[in-house]
């Protein structure tokens, strides 16, 4: 068995990030325990991962008490998705280590304060968040990072890249922005065309490389990606389930995933990772255009 279960526990947050794709959700705000708990229960007949997300997981203060239930389970893998603000308190990061969280996905999304704390729309984020890799790296817990790609921060891709590297990061992933919730409002403001941020996500994937750290990129097509085609996320994510507010569960992210968040072309029919690249965010095309999207006919082209 090698499936993932990503539990929403709920949706309020201490960021308030301005591509938020959860947003819409707020009015929701968290689920209880005990739904929750019911949810562990299911996935964990199917599943030997889980994710815990929200909103932000950790500011719940049942927090620790979910973590418990879930090593109580028996899962192999227990992901805290989060913005680490909370473990910039040394002793939290512990309590969290201790009732049995094992992998943690921190998002960063700036290389300074100001660049972060603008995208995440909450002053001093960077440097808790920051903090709390450092003291996660000090429990040697698996530290995998997210980062937005947007307009203002898509130049300072290899500058966050470095950042990570220095703070020791297991695995980086940078995603192309998702226009769901805030981003969707925000559309023009936050996205950049993906081939002006082509040269920044290679430097980005050169200089993890070169370190010797995992890096994937999510949500840009594989021509756009060219001979960096191998670090697509297509190669990478997990068969996942998801449970949360009833609009998002499902036993196949992927399928829901390709059929109603990405987007394909006719064109693509000639390119030789069809079967395996799930395209743009369907959003993407829509607002701007597709001729960005070249089949990639042979790998001699590359």
């Amino acid at each position: 068995m090698n499936k993932r279960a990503d539990i929403k526990t709920g949706f309020l947050c201490n960021n308030n990030c301005l591509f938020c794709v959860q947003a819409d959700n707020k009015c929701v705000g968290n689920r209880s325990f005990e739904d929750i708990k019911k949810d562990i229960i299911d996935t964990s007949k199917r599943c030997d991962s889980i994710v815990l997300t929200g909103g932000e997981v950790t500011i719940r203060k049942d927090f620790l008490d979910i973590v418990s239930f879930a090593k109580s389970l028996g899962f192999k893998t227990i992901q805290i998705q989060t913005n680490a603000r909370m473990f910039s308190d040394f002793n939290f990061a512990k309590k969290t280590v201790t009732a049995g969280a094992n992998e943690f996905a921190p998002a960063l999304h700036g290389f300074c304060s100001e660049q972060h704390d603008f995208l995440t729309n909450a002053n001093g984020s960077f440097k808790q968040t920051v903090k709390g890799i450092i003291n996660l790296k000090k429990l040697n817990q698996k530290v995998i990072t997210n980062t937005v790609i947007t307009r203002s921060n898509y130049e300072s891709l290899p500058k966050i890249t470095n950042l990570l590297v220095k703070l020791k990061v297991d695995q980086i992933q940078l995603a192309f922005v998702h226009h769901l919730g805030n981003a969707k409002k925000k559309f023009y403001m936050l996205t950049p065309k993906m081939s002006m941020t082509i040269k920044y996500i290679q430097e980005s994937i050169r200089i993890a490389k070169k370190h010797d750290t995992n890096i994937m990129i999510e949500a840009i097509p594989m021509c756009i990606l060219g001979k960096y085609y191998e670090f697509a996320s297509e190669f990478y994510i997990p068969e996942t389930e998801i449970r949360g507010v009833k609009s998002q569960n499902t036993n196949n992210y992927k399928k829901i995933r390709v059929e109603q968040g990405k987007i394909k072309f006719s064109k693509c029919l000639e390119c030789i990772y069809n079967n395996i690249c799930e395209g743009p965010w369907r959003e993407y095309p829509i607002m701007l255009s597709d001729k960005e999207f070249v089949p990639i006919k042979s790998k001699n082209e590359l």
